[in-house]
């Protein structure tokens, strides 16, 4: 009977946790999905131990908390070494929504069709949808919108049958994004506006910011600077800081566009179009004709914290396949380069590390960049 009790007390914690999370009151939630998680390991439930590893996973990595997602992923590989589990979709489906937001892309489509793979096998339904919509995302985020489109038509054909409305509007959101991003504005809004109603009744705050922040930026991406300056400003209102760092980030960057986010708030800031570079103690950095320079510093930029080896680099620096005794030297002295322009202090850098096999720009450095 003690079993059965302390079991009932772990999934109640689990669904305290849910409340507070929809809420995106994530601070609270996590301290009832951390105490799940004990319960669940302790009684050995394995099932509800990655139920509320996945909601831990899903939440940190909204809170950009890198350290905590991997002191997770350490426990769960011991976890499924010493006591030879499974890793079910939901599982695969949560690492591959973290590697996402690490901007890790290809590593999140492999979770993401082990997640897929996995349901299929189960015949599990619900959980097919999250993994189709998963890759839906990773497709788009891609620019893969045909591709990402097909994925959106199979889960319209799931939702006929399955009511997930939550999903649901989270793939409309992603569909108007898809036509945004195709320019095709008009039908973008109209299908926001829908999921707007909508949202009257299912009242996930989390959705909520998300559509703000879709309905803003289509209008910015139209030429309505009014209108998305209010939408924008509503999703960020809406959002805690603390709680939702990674999409009042998203948020941010989109109003920096309208003057609503002052220069300091940034350390270094990278003007895609004008080909200007801003960094915070050095001023405007003139890059002149020095092309290659401003092609690595724009790679970096767009993806911090991002490994970039030296063959992909080269590959797609210099357009050439990588060869140690031709690329290692010249790859050394350009980040050289690179750091005495943009760099405060050369001897300490702060933007530009270097890793095992490559480089990447600091994770966190407040970086602005605009296309």
């Amino acid at each position: 009977m003690a079993k059965i009790e302390i079991t009932e007390g772990a999934d109640s914690l689990f669904e305290v946790g849910k409340l507070y999370a929809e809420r995106c009151d994530f601070k609270a939630a996590e301290g009832y999905f951390v105490k799940a998680l004990e319960e669940y390991l302790t009684n050995k439930q394995y099932e509800g131990y990655l139920k509320a590893n996945n909601a831990l996973l899903r939440i940190y990595a909204e809170m950009e908390n890198i350290k905590a997602i991997d002191e997770l992923k350490e426990r769960l590989q011991v976890l499924v070494i010493k006591e030879k589990i499974s890793l079910d979709a939901k599982t695969y489906y949560s690492l591959g929504l973290c590697a996402s937001y690490r901007g890790q892309h290809k590593t999140a489509l492999e979770f993401l069709e082990k997640s897929l793979a996995v349901a299929l096998a189960n015949d599990d339904k619900e959980n097919i949808c999250f993994a189709i919509n998963g890759i839906a995302i990773i497709y788009t985020t891609l620019n893969r919108f045909e591709d990402a489109l097909k994925e959106i038509y199979n889960l319209k054909v799931f939702f006929q049958v399955l009511p997930l409305p939550e999903l649901k509007l989270s793939c409309d959101i992603l569909n108007g994004h898809i036509l945004r991003e195709m320019g095709k504005y008009d039908q973008a809004l109209e299908i926001f506006n829908k999921c707007y109603e909508e949202l009257r009744e299912q009242k996930n705050l989390y959705i909520f910011i998300n559509l703000l922040y879709a309905m803003g930026v289509t209008y910015l991406d139209a030429g309505q600077k009014d209108l998305a300056r209010m939408y924008l400003t509503l999703a960020k209102r809406s959002a805690d800081p603390e709680n939702l760092k990674f999409s009042v980030k998203k948020i941010e960057k989109r109003l920096a566009k309208l003057g609503e986010v002052k220069s300091s708030d940034y350390d270094l800031m990278f003007d895609s179009v004008n080909k200007q570079i801003v960094e915070k103690d050095k001023g405007r950095v003139d890059f002149k004709n020095q092309f290659i320079l401003l092609d690595l510093l724009k790679m970096f930029v767009k993806t911090p914290g991002e490994v970039y080896s030296k063959e992909a680099i080269v590959e797609k620096i210099w357009k050439q396949s990588y060869d140690p005794s031709v690329h290692d030297n010249k790859l050394y002295v350009t980040i050289k380069r690179l750091r005495k322009m943009i760099e405060p202090d050369y001897e300490k850098p702060k933007y530009i590390f270097r890793a095992k096999n490559g480089y990447y720009l600091n994770k966190n450095a407040r970086v602005l960049f605009q296309k």
